[in-house]
């Protein structure tokens, strides 16, 4: 399990990370902001160590841009600062936990596996495809981390497409799970709903295609419409 540590302390950083690869994690170790930020687009990480008092880019707008690029990877603040405002702000930004330096190295290891149990949780109840997520306990829809806001139609809808991502669905599947028993069915209707989708999902990497004649699928942009 890979982990990111960024400490400007190298000393400490180096003792965390010895203590972590003891505990078979593996550890990627950086020393300034900007490295951090670099890592955290390039890689995928289990779980982020991050200290607040780094140079270029300090550990707050590290947390700041992880958070609006929809990454939720779990971050644990380490930090000499005790004061509750920094505490509030670091959660307020998006940290999972925090940790006051000097701390017991037990305390850190139960952190990370307390996190990481939260994240395998997460990860069975949440339906990723790009930067949209379906929650499918609170029924949320996140777009990059924000809530998307849609009608109970287009909920439907998305959820049907987001549930079979990457396979065609038929405007006739579709129509189906938006019409009750009472409605009359408008398969044509489907049209609208979709070019509706499409609005919301616009200038992201997720998009609805037609595929005429056969239906409809989710699809990441790259993948071509």
């Amino acid at each position: 399990m890979r982990l990111l540590l960024a400490e400007d302390n190298e000393d400490l950083a180096k003792w965390i990370a010895r203590l972590l690869r003891q505990s078979r994690y593996d550890v990627d170790v950086v020393h300034r902001g900007d490295e951090a930020d670099e890592a955290l687009r390039q890689n995928d990480y289990a779980l982020v160590i991050l200290d607040l008092a780094m140079p270029v880019l300090d550990g707050y707008e590290v947390l700041a841009r992880l958070r609006k690029r929809g990454d939720e990877t779990p971050v644990i603040i380490l930090t000499a600062n005790d004061a509750v405002s920094s505490r509030v702000r670091g959660l307020d930004l998006g940290a999972d936990d925090y940790l006051i330096k000097p701390f017991d190295a037990g305390e850190l290891e139960a952190r990370i596996r307390a996190q990481l149990r939260r994240k395998r949780i997460l990860e069975e109840t949440v339906i990723k495809f790009g930067t949209l997520q379906f929650n499918t306990v609170t029924r949320e829809f996140r777009l990059a981390g924000e809530t998307l806001a849609l009608t109970p139609r287009e909920h439907s809808i998305l959820e049907t497409l987001i549930r079979r991502a990457g396979r065609n669905i038929s405007k006739h599947d579709i129509a189906a799970t938006i019409f009750g028993m009472d409605d009359e069915a408008n398969p044509n209707a489907v049209e609208i709903y979709i070019h509706r989708l499409r609005k919301k999902l616009e200038g992201f990497d997720v998009t609805v295609s037609t595929l005429r004649g056969l239906g409809y699928v989710l699809r990441l942009n790259h993948e071509g419409k």
